[in-house]
């Protein structure tokens, strides 16, 4: 990331207060006044400037900051765009109904949340994009569970939690490939050392959500799933031809064609389908890539499900995103990371205090920059020469900051990952926190096998050379 050291670096005591004024700010505007996040982080935008100011630099050189802060998120808003008018398609043209009709129609509600924890996780690991898995299979979840009668918080944490396995684990994720080429670890040695954490919470978030969803039984009727069938029934039509843009979409992601224009295309077929198949007229069929689904309000519950999409529907949250990575590229023009940086490397001096400081970095990239590219830079690079100076090799240092950039993603609201997914699900995002179990035993195991010593793999002596898992 490119920085224009200001004229003094500002102490840690500075960076304190900085991020007590922020917090303070946020809190303010969010819970006291009631206003949109974007004018608190806006508002930071002038806190931090102050602080830059105050140091000798100039209004010039931030402003470099905060477009270089943007622009390292302008995949994202690509993806949101291209998701928005996916979901808006594919709900005109049936797509998603008929997925919520066929998973209500083969699922039970003794194992729907470990059914939708598993979906979430396949389709993920399969398009690498956890996006694109909660705008498709993650709403269509949403809509089983509310069949069903469970609650929607904990639906939504089953399918973030599945989208999360593949953003962490694929090899056709953007983080995956962006991770092992920042931390210069092989893509499969840096999945491998990923699986030695993430395969036990995979097994043990499974048998979390299958006791949570015996706890829930009796809230799922199976009259109610069948009622909610047939008002799907009689608002779309149904047929195994309707999910045929959904293999599409996934099979061309799983051959690693770009996530961008397969998403468009998906979209575009949602457009054919609706046409096709709901009787949409051309011009309804086409302004939904835009506006997005408007159903009537006689679906119950399903309303609010299906009542959304389109690339509309997606500026409010780019419009986030690109607030928050412009606060971050300020961080780091006015010298804030970099004072974090310092200390963090003067207090990690045993592993496991270097893999609690990765995985903070990762947790402050996301707080600071609202984005996982953000936080994946931030974890590999204020960490990385304490990983080498203790001769740690560097896929630990790779899984760390995966962990501690990726996963924590979803759990800071204003981050993209974390706008995304409550706009997308329609649940806040302190709502379904609590049952991102996933995320939280890969960040416990992660810090547990640092104190243990456990998969701490040490370099080679001949200069650092990371060895191969095989």
């Amino acid at each position: 990331m490119q920085t224009y050291p200001p004229v003094r670096q500002p102490g840690l005591v500075h960076v304190w207060l900085l991020a007590v004024a922020i917090i303070g700010v946020i809190f303010l505007f969010v819970q006291h006044w009631a206003l949109p996040i974007h004018l608190a982080l806006l508002a930071s935008w002038f806190l931090v400037m102050g602080l830059g100011r105050w140091l000798g630099l100039d209004y010039a050189s931030m402003q470099k900051g905060i477009t270089t802060g943007i622009h390292h998120g302008m995949d994202a808003v690509l993806v949101l765009i291209a998701v928005g008018a996916l979901i808006g398609t594919w709900m005109v043209g049936g797509i998603v109904p008929n997925i919520i009709y066929y998973g209500l129609s083969v699922m039970s509600p003794d194992w729907f949340l470990p059914g939708a924890f598993v979906i979430c996780a396949i389709t993920s690991l399969a398009t690498g994009t956890s996006f694109g898995t909660i705008g498709t299979a993650g709403i269509a979840m949403m809509g089983i569970g509310a069949g069903f009668g469970i609650p929607l918080p904990i639906v939504a944490g089953a399918a973030i939690c599945g989208a999360y396995v593949g953003d962490k684990l694929s090899p056709l994720s953007d983080t995956t490939v962006m991770t092992a080429s920042l931390c210069e670890v092989g893509l499969v040695d840096h999945i491998k050392s990923m699986l030695t954490v993430s395969a036990p919470a995979l097994l043990i978030t499974f048998l979390l959500f299958l006791f949570a969803g015996w706890h829930y039984q009796g809230a799922g009727e199976l009259n109610q799933a069948q009622q909610a069938m047939a008002v799907l029934e009689g608002s779309f039509s149904i047929g195994w031809v309707m999910l045929v843009p959904a293999l599409v979409v996934v099979g061309l992601l799983a051959m690693r064609y770009p996530s961008v224009p397969v998403i468009c295309l998906g979209a575009l077929l949602g457009v054919v389908w609706a046409i096709l198949f709901q009787q949409q007229p051309l011009v309804e069929a086409i302004s939904s890539l835009y506006g997005g689904n408007r159903v009537e309000e006689g679906l119950g519950l399903l309303s609010s499900l299906l009542n959304r999409g389109g690339m509309a529907s997606m500026f409010e949250v780019i419009i986030l995103v690109l607030l928050a990575l412009g606060l971050g590229g300020l961080m780091e023009v006015t010298g804030v990371l970099g004072t974090i940086a310092n200390r963090l490397q003067r207090w990690a001096h045993t592993p496991g205090r270097l893999g609690v400081s990765t995985l903070f970095a990762g947790f402050l990239g996301n707080f600071l920059g609202g984005a996982a590219y953000v936080s994946l830079i931030t974890a590999s690079t204020i960490t990385r020469t304490n990983y080498e100076a203790m001769g740690i090799d560097r896929r630990v240092l790779s899984r760390n900051t995966e962990a501690g950039g990726t996963i924590t993603t979803p759990m800071v609201p204003w981050s993209d990952g974390g706008v995304f997914m409550a706009g997308t699900l329609g649940v806040a995002t302190m709502t379904y926190l609590p049952y991102l179990w996933y995320h939280f035993l890969v960040l416990a195991l992660s810090v547990i096998y640092g104190f243990a010593g456990i998969a701490m793999w040490r370099t080679t002596e001949t200069g650092g050379r990371t060895p191969s898992l095989d």
